[in-house]
């Protein structure tokens, strides 16, 4: 294969993101945690804290039993630092100056529950002190002043015993430890009862989360009781009150691949996860749910008892505009808001949300903690759990528990965000502005209309009973949905389709490739739409291409005249090693061609096409391999000319084209500290030679929903 290298500016050209603010977290760098410990099947980052100094992190790694060390002495370019083996199950972590304090889950079962609290320090990883905790721990907090620590025993339920519900023994209990002189004092352990006191399990309390504000004073979630506790520093019950509910209206509760929001649920209980003080008096908790509800927001109480605040529908709504609604939790608890966290960056309260299924974190300012106003939404890893804020260094800490290698999704990482006085680059795509809530996900192809300016793109089968071309403007920023059209067959929305690419008709509508799937019925097929969005043709593949398919078909379509251009993303079965077909379809004769192109060979996993566009004397191509982070060697933009594309009869040789590197896309999609993003699908191309590129974010499936979407210029050296 020969690869002429067609050289561009140097300059690389911003990814699009809203307007310039005063000051805007940003992702700088994200730290897979797996280079700590590379001879490790499985790792995590969950509960995540910072030493003194603000130079090192330390994480809980559970399945590796380790507690996990980073250096981000410079924060973008972290660095590993190396683990300390346990042994048990690390749950939490907090830091006071340079020791690390650690609760260890070593409970034999359900109902032989242990564990102990480690004191390491986090220069020489000494061990300082082990206490004895006398159950499981979860949640470890220690006082603002450093002299305490309050533990969280929550000595789980075992949800696979009987009907799952609480009311298992033995009870949790709150430890609370006093530390003299930079020491665990262990004789000083005082054991706090919560059991009487919410109505749901009275006798099995479960504390989850533990916060402690500057008066000392302790705040405990009660989660699966849907309860909460304030304690003072000697353990005294100051208040305790139930967690209350809320009646949600406009959402998803079904997982029909489609996006629904008429539902409707009343009473919803919160059952909070997290907690965090904002004040001497108020605290922030998640509503993530567990056994009976989950609201999809979070609260804002007095420590009264008094509810301050309810994000009610309006921070998953928020989440839905940017393309992260997890449809597939619908019938769950939608976007599952577990973690909260507090921290004031220049002189601005702010306290952090994170939504584990949809991978991301709401940005609210707190200066009036009864009217919070929501300011940015920042990517995040699969899962984020654990949060720290680094306000002397402007940094804010992720820590993203799932590690998706066994599913081919990211592993884990550590994601680092800086307070900077630049715009915000997140999100790139949203549909916030238009008049009704619009859901998006899984963008797969698109095409450029030179003559409006906007962009048409479709999303694959993963939304398989909302097939949609969506309407983006990309002159804003970031760039906007602004209509939606419903891909339907007799005015029904058609099924049996996966649209993989999409380019204009010339006529006011648009041909659409669909990846088939005979095994599911779904045909390899051409579909002629018209401009509202009825398939008024089809055509389906002729018996030279169905007798060789395979399940990996066409990935992108584009015209040239009369004749319709489809990239086949993998070898069928007559193609030779590491090639792929460029089929051609005339639409006025009616007859089937194809040439060859050659891939690169793959290192690991495969290379295929995912998207073809014909520009000038060009068809452009995505050419990329199935690989996600550090694995990513592959992602880039090439081109053949058309004198090339000349179709050859099927069943006989077919020419080899010869393609030109146009452009490495790995260097855009590592331009906002993500790791590599596995689908580069989308494409299109403007008369001025200007390109946008997007992501597929599956759905937000084993996959953090992250969707770049991207300018890449291309000016006078097209």
């Amino acid at each position: 294969m020969s690869h002429r290298v067609l050289l561009l500016s140097s300059a690389m050209a911003l990814v699009s993101g809203p307007a310039l603010a005063d000051m805007n977290f940003n992702r700088i760098a994200s730290f897979p945690v797996a280079l700590n410990i590379p001879e490790a099947e499985e790792t995590s980052s969950e509960i995540i804290a910072a030493s003194n100094d603000g130079m090192t992190l330390v994480y809980t790694d559970s399945p590796a039993e380790v507690l996990g060390f980073i250096d981000i002495t410079d924060p973008a370019a972290p660095q590993a630092a190396g683990v300390v083996e346990l042994d048990g199950e690390p749950t939490s972590v907090a830091v006071a100056g340079q020791v690390a304090y650690a609760g260890v889950n070593t409970s034999e079962d359900y109902v032989n529950t242990s564990g102990h609290l480690l004191a390491i320090d986090m220069e020489s990883r000494e061990v300082l002190g082990d206490c004895d905790l006398g159950g499981q721990p979860d949640s470890v907090a220690i006082s603002p002043d450093g002299s305490f620590v309050a533990v969280a025993i929550e000595n789980e339920r075992d949800e696979d015993l009987g009907d799952g519900r609480t009311g298992q023994m033995p009870a949790g209990f709150v430890d609370i430890i006093q530390i003299r002189d930079g020491r665990l004092d262990c004789a000083s352990l005082n054991m706090v009862e919560l059991t009487g006191l919410a109505d749901v399990s009275p006798e099995d309390p479960e504390p989850e989360f533990v916060s402690i504000n500057a008066e000392g004073e302790i705040v405990v979630t009660l989660q699966e009781n849907n309860h909460m506790v304030v304690l003072s520093a000697a353990g005294e019950v100051l208040n305790h009150f139930s967690a209350g509910s809320v009646d949600l209206e406009g959402i998803d509760v079904d997982e029909e691949r489609a996006f629904v929001f008429t539902g409707t649920q009343e009473g919803r209980v919160r059952e909070p996860d997290a907690v965090t003080w904002i004040d001497n008096s108020h605290f922030a908790i998640a509503n993530e749910g567990d056994m009976d509800g989950g609201s999809r927001g979070w609260t804002i109480f007095h420590q009264d008892g008094t509810e301050v605040y309810e994000s009610g529908t309006s921070f998953e709504e928020a989440i839905i505009q940017v393309g992260h609604y997890p449809e597939r939790r619908s019938g769950n608890k939608g976007v599952e808001p577990e973690s909260v966290t507090f921290g004031v960056f220049g002189d601005t309260p702010y306290v952090f949300v994170g939504a584990e299924r949809s991978s991301i974190v709401g940005v609210y300012d707190v200066t009036d903690p009864e009217t919070p106003v929501l300011e940015q939404l920042l990517p995040s890893g699969i899962g984020p759990e654990g949060f720290v804020t680094i306000p002397s260094r402007n940094l804010l800490i992720s820590a993203n528990e799932v590690d998706g290698l066994e599913d081919g999704a990211a592993r884990s990482h550590v994601m680092i965000f800086e307070y900077q006085d630049a715009a915000a680059s997140y999100p790139h795509l949203t549909s916030e502005g238009m008049e009704d809530l619009t859901g998006w996900g899984a963008i797969s192809g698109m095409v450029a209309d030179n003559e409006t300016g906007l962009i048409y793109a479709v999303n694959d089968s993963f939304y398989a009973l909302q097939p949609t071309i969506f309407v983006i403007d990309p002159s804003q920023q970031p760039a906007q949905i602004i209509d939606t059209i419903r891909v339907t067959r007799g005015g029904q929305p058609a099924q049996l389709l996966d649209m993989e690419g999409i380019t204009l008709d010339g006529e006011g509508g648009f041909w659409i490739a669909s990846e088939g799937r005979p095994g599911r019925l779904v045909p390899h097929a051409l579909y002629h739409v018209s401009a509202d969005g009825e398939i008024e043709d089809y055509v389906t593949l002729p018996e030279e291409l169905a007798s060789v398919q395979r399940r990996f078909g066409f990935e992108g379509i584009t015209m040239v005249g009369e004749t319709l251009w489809m990239a086949v993303q993998r070898s069928w079965e007559d193609d030779p090693e590491n090639t792929v077909k460029l089929v051609a379809y005339n639409t006025d004769t009616e007859e089937w061609g194809a040439v060859h192109y050659q891939t690169t060979a793959p290192e690991r996993g495969w290379v295929g096409l995912s998207e073809i566009v014909a520009h000038g004397d060009y068809v452009y191509l995505i050419e990329r391999d199935n690989q996600i982070g550090d694995r990513a060697v592959t992602k880039m933009i090439t081109r053949v000319s058309l004198d090339q594309m000349v179709p050859a009869p099927l069943g006989g040789e077919l020419p080899l084209v010869e393609q030109e590197l146009v452009v490495d896309l790995i260097p855009y999609l590592t331009s906002t500290g993500g790791y590599v993003l596995d689908k580069v699908e989308g494409l299109a191309l403007f008369e001025d030679g200007t390109m946008w590129v997007s992501t597929d974010n599956d759905g937000v499936d084993d996959h953090s929903g992250e969707t770049m979407f991207f300018q890449v210029p291309l000016g006078s050296s097209m």
